[in-house]
């Protein structure tokens, strides 16, 4: 039967008939709605939660705790001077995490594909990295000339470990199959490194990437808190030093929302590098 038959007596039936393709787009719509209310569910919850406390319990007089509408009102009265802040803590993350991606891959692989070297940084590696980066702030601070050098300092350590950690995991967990097809094509070298250790880590490194960076965030707040002009975590502190508390929630909860955005553009560049995952 041809498919103008088959056409032919679906008309005369009085079917039309439907491409599987069309119903793609409408499947798709529904499940990124279906995604968007799940994910909003919580923060729905929780800011009902907030209004309710506000208006009907004792918790709504204590000062700690504003009213969502005040902090809604102090929120939108400091965007320029978060905006101000978000540039300046953006100035120190940047370039700590960016640095302590490209060593800690780098070192990673190298430590991961050579026994040698396993032997001879593991024992070092066991003893710093559990050592909490926050106690290298007073020494930071004291050692560097300026203040951001330090921060930098601070947040690179803070990101390394994570990123070093995995990116051995990641070039151990490479399959001997690929060791062996390499060998046969005579890589080796960095471009044994690049063309096959590196894309088969990605996965792991991508892994430490996202817990140093929210340790990246952790540790640059905690930083702006013992010597910055200007920054996010400044921000909340100084706010919190004068019993503004509005504008200090308002600073946490903007905080929140920069470090919510900033580990959703990494997750949509581990989807788009990842490729070869979906």
């Amino acid at each position: 039967m041809t498919t103008e038959s088959i056409a032919l007596e679906t008309r005369e039936l009085g079917v039309t008939p439907t491409p599987h393709a069309a119903s793609q787009p409408s499947a798709s719509i529904g499940r990124r709605l279906t995604a968007i209310v799940e994910t909003s569910l919580v923060w729905v919850v929780l800011l009902a939660g907030w209004l309710a406390a506000a208006e009907y319990f004792p918790l709504g007089d204590n000062p700690l705790i504003p009213h969502p509408l005040v902090t809604a009102r102090a929120l939108w009265e400091s965007l320029p001077e978060l905006w101000t802040g978000t540039l300046s803590s953006f100035s120190i993350l940047i370039p700590g995490f960016v640095l302590a991606t490209l060593l800690g891959i780098v070192s990673g692989i190298a430590v991961g594909t050579s026994p040698r070297l396993q032997r001879a940084l593991f024992p070092f590696a066991r003893v710093a990295a559990p050592v909490p980066p926050t106690v290298y702030i007073p020494y930071a601070i004291a050692v560097l000339p300026t203040f951001k050098l330090s921060a930098i300092f601070v947040v690179f350590i803070g990101a390394f470990w994570p990123i070093f950690q995995n990116a051995v995991a990641g070039a151990h967990a490479l399959e001997e199959r690929y060791r062996d097809n390499a060998k046969i094509l005579g890589l080796s070298g960095f471009e044994y490194h690049w063309r096959v250790v590196f894309p088969a880590a990605l996965p792991h490194i991508f892994s430490g990437m996202a817990v140093g960076l929210g340790f990246s965030f952790i540790l640059l707040t905690v930083a702006e808190l013992f010597g910055a002009n200007a920054g996010l975590g400044r921000f909340v502190q100084y706010y919190a030093d004068f019993a503004d508390y509005p504008k200090m929630v308002a600073g946490i909860l903007y905080t929140g929302l920069i470090t919510f955005l900033a580990m959703t553009g990494l997750e949509a560049i581990k989807r788009r590098a990842l490729f070869w995952q979906r």
